[in-house]
């Protein structure tokens, strides 16, 4: 027999006020107010959360899944296992709340629904706890942000600048390779745009929503590359981090790989890197576990890599299986129809970037920049534009802005693929002798054909440093201060047998 309280109020009585009451308490204290029944859908919700949420009226989310009206909401997990959440911490239209949930049983026990309260405002000695959590949760909410833009394509194939016929081609073939699941293989000089491409094929993609990474090989020092592409397991070596550190390849997983100057890779490396594009496996520094990866790999160098396979410096296999769908990318001085476009491009990516006000070149400036060679192609360009025009206050850039910037008056350089050494432009083409002023048959040169002046000047280096060396190339190429690469596309273009 239960115990009386008075003369008229009983436990059942004073059990039954309470919860009225303490239900009361919260409906009045709380942001909002809610139950479901034990399918998960809204039986009740007070108008105050109502509003708070969007709604017209309460009526608006009866019999409707709570998942519908709050999408974050665990209602239906306290209905399934019958266990409160209390005190929990959810985002609800960008406002945190602390919130709370109890199931409702009957008589029997069984669940029959659940009930919400939405507590914040009122719980004050909370809003350093809510205040902390928000902000954390901003913090997170900014870093995921940045992740993902730093490991997606940062450029289009459109944001290679070109109106040229070999600038269109290019672009025609890089978006050809987008569609093309397979390995792809940039040529070209420093400077000339490869890691841009790179960027612009993954984008084009149907990895472009994977995430891009890219690594430079010959920024990484030979003892930590392995590390670099593969990964490292927990404690694999004295110093290594205790949580281990995943590789390129493992957070390249379903995109894209960059692997830029990759003829600057050690032979070591190079035989571990042929075993994951054949097998799509990595294993990580200190571990025995296989990790199935799906890569596409981009590779970019400006080395001559058949070269590097002939002198022993680069796997044969490795070229072959790289080398599968090769694009050449031409250096600036064999596009100048683009260099307007660029230059207009690149001078208001400089203002935007130093805050200076946008430049324009004069027509004598355009020319200067059209009869330049560029070695260094578009990077040089935009450092030669912007050196420019942190020199003058003037909105117009002539040809005397490029005059210290510029080796203007040194047309021997301009010849393509060819750099002479300081020592051998004391004379220029335009005032050789009479004597030396014709070609190795002993014909004189036509008046005013400066450019077979430079061809001929380069034929007799180039056999001249081929017979100082017995026909060494390599020495020869040092020796004229070009690549081997250079060296050899000039005896082609040339016709020139050595001994």
């Amino acid at each position: 027999m239960r115990p009386t309280v008075g003369a008229h109020w009983d436990v059942d009585n004073i059990l039954q006020v309470g919860m009225q009451s303490l239900l009361d308490l919260f409906d009045d204290s709380c942001e909002g107010t809610m139950a479901v029944d034990e399918q998960g859908r809204i039986v009740w919700m007070n108008d105050k959360y109502a509003s708070f949420l969007g709604l017209k009226n309460a009526e608006e989310a009866l019999g409707k899944p709570v998942e519908q009206i709050i999408p974050n909401s665990r209602m239906r997990e306290v209905v399934t296992n019958g266990k409160p959440i209390l005190l929990d911490i959810m985002m609800l239209r960008d406002q945190p709340l602390v919130v709370m949930r109890i199931p409702l049983k009957d008589e029997s026990g069984r669940i029959v629904g659940a009930i919400g309260f939405a507590l914040y405002d009122r719980l004050q000695r909370l809003k350093p706890l809510v205040s902390k959590f928000a902000e954390l949760n901003w913090a997170l909410a900014n870093t995921q942000k940045e992740l993902a833009q730093l490991r997606h394509s940062k450029y289009s194939i459109s944001s290679f600048v070109g109106v040229s016929p070999v600038s269109l081609e290019l672009k025609h073939r890089a978006r050809r390779a987008a569609q093309l699941d397979t390995t792809v293989l940039l040529l070209g000089e420093t400077g000339s745009g490869k890691e841009l491409l790179a960027h612009g094929i993954h984008a084009a993609s149907g990895r472009a929503g994977k995430p891009f990474v890219g690594i430079n090989i010959a920024a990484v020092p030979e003892t930590l590359l392995e590390a670099e592409f593969f990964g490292v397991a927990p404690g694999a070596y004295t110093g290594a981090d205790r949580k281990g550190r995943d590789g390129k390849f493992k957070i390249a997983d379903g995109g894209t790989l960059f692997l830029d100057e990759v003829g600057d890779m050690p032979l070591q490396v190079q035989a571990k890197l042929l075993r994951v594009l054949q097998e799509q496996e990595i294993e990580p520094l200190g571990s025995n576990k296989i990790i199935n990866v799906d890569v596409r790999v981009i590779a970019a160098t400006s080395h001559d890599l058949k070269q590097l396979v002939a002198d022993g410096k680069f796997r044969s296999d490795l070229y072959y299986r790289l080398n599968v769908l090769p694009i050449h990318l031409p250096p600036l001085r064999e596009r100048v129809g683009d260099l307007d476009a660029l230059c207009e491009f690149l001078l208001e990516q400089i203002a935007t970037r130093t805050g200076m006000p946008q430049r324009e070149l004069t027509p004598e400036a355009r020319a200067v920049l059209a009869s330049y060679p560029w070695p260094g192609n578009v990077r040089e360009l935009r450092n030669a534009l912007e050196q420019a025009g942190m020199m003058t206050d003037s909105l117009s850039l002539t040809a005397d802005d490029f005059a210290a910037i510029l080796p203007l008056d040194n047309p021997v350089s301009a010849a393509p693929g060819i750099a002479v050494p300081k020592s051998d432009l004391a004379r220029q083409p335009d005032a050789i002798p009479h004597e030396e002023a014709a070609r190795e048959d002993g014909a004189p040169l036509a008046p005013g054909s400066l450019s077979d002046a430079v061809a001929e000047l380069e034929r007799k280096m180039i056999r001249s440093a081929l017979a100082s060396t017995n026909g060494n190339k390599a020495s020869a190429a040092r020796v004229l201060g070009i690549s081997r690469a250079s060296l050899y596309q000039k005896i082609a273009e040339y016709q020139i047998v050595s001994d």
